[in-house]
């Protein structure tokens, strides 16, 4: 008996984790976040059901193997995972790569081992059917030297590798993989919010803005047309 399909969002959040939610919502699939902040879940939901859009939401925080685990399973009992969208952002300050010792470096990795987890327990439905999508968001620090951001450029240069060597692999499968290489501030997500409160620490935010819907739209032609595995967005050269 078939299922209905759903959008598996890890690391859902106000900025582009919701318009994934949003823009994969809108085409028919039923949605699942995932997310460390419980308290956000409702208005998350609601923001979603004002668009049509049917969601659930479970707390897991994903360097927790329990929560995580617990989530994955309760967003499996809703339907076949279509889309996995895995975009946490990591929780840790940058270190200066110069101060940078083995065990600040293993740190940084705590948000890596839970995507292969995440696509470790929906791969497997996505090969038995031929179809399904494996959608990565990470930093451009994983193709541009950007020494401010520290031991931090070391996962996101591996969550790309592990989303464009996953590409391949699954090539002649039926499913997708791909990633959205992110440099600039993405509106209406944390860091924004952050940014915009104190442009005496962090700067003007002007020029360096990236809209969550226009990134929202590429994934989702990304996961349709499937001729690329991957979209940079870069705001900083044109700056």
């Amino acid at each position: 008996m078939s299922r209905s399909p759903i959008a598996l969002v890890v690391g859902a959040g106000p900025g582009l984790g919701l318009s994934i939610a949003r823009r994969f919502g809108r085409a028919g699939l039923g949605v699942v976040l995932v997310s460390r902040s419980a308290e956000r879940h409702p208005r998350y939901l609601a923001e979603l059901a004002a668009d049509g859009v049917t969601a659930h939401a479970y707390p897991a925080d994903v360097t927790d193997p329990a929560s995580f685990g617990a989530a994955l399973d309760a967003a499996r009992g809703h339907g076949d995972v279509e889309l996995l969208y895995y975009g946490p952002a990591p929780s840790h300050l940058p270190i200066p790569l110069t101060a940078t010792d083995g065990a600040v470096a293993r740190t940084a990795f705590d948000w890596v081992w839970p995507a292969a987890d995440a696509v470790a327990a929906v791969l497997p439905g996505m090969r038995e059917r031929g179809s399904g999508a494996l959608l990565f968001a990470g930093g451009l620090s994983s193709v541009r030297p950007m020494p401010m951001l520290g031991q931090l450029a070391l996962p996101a240069a591996a969550i790309r590798n592990y989303a464009l060597t996953l590409h391949a692999a699954l090539a002649g499968d039926g499913v997708y993989a791909g990633t959205l290489t992110i440099g600039g501030v993405v509106e209406r997500g944390d860091i924004h919010t952050m940014v915009a409160a104190d442009p005496g620490t962090f700067g003007p935010l002007a020029g360096h803005t990236l809209d969550p819907d226009e990134l929202a739209e590429t994934a989702w032609r990304m996961t349709r047309e499937r001729d690329r595995a991957e979209a940079v967005f870069d705001v900083f050269s044109a700056a």
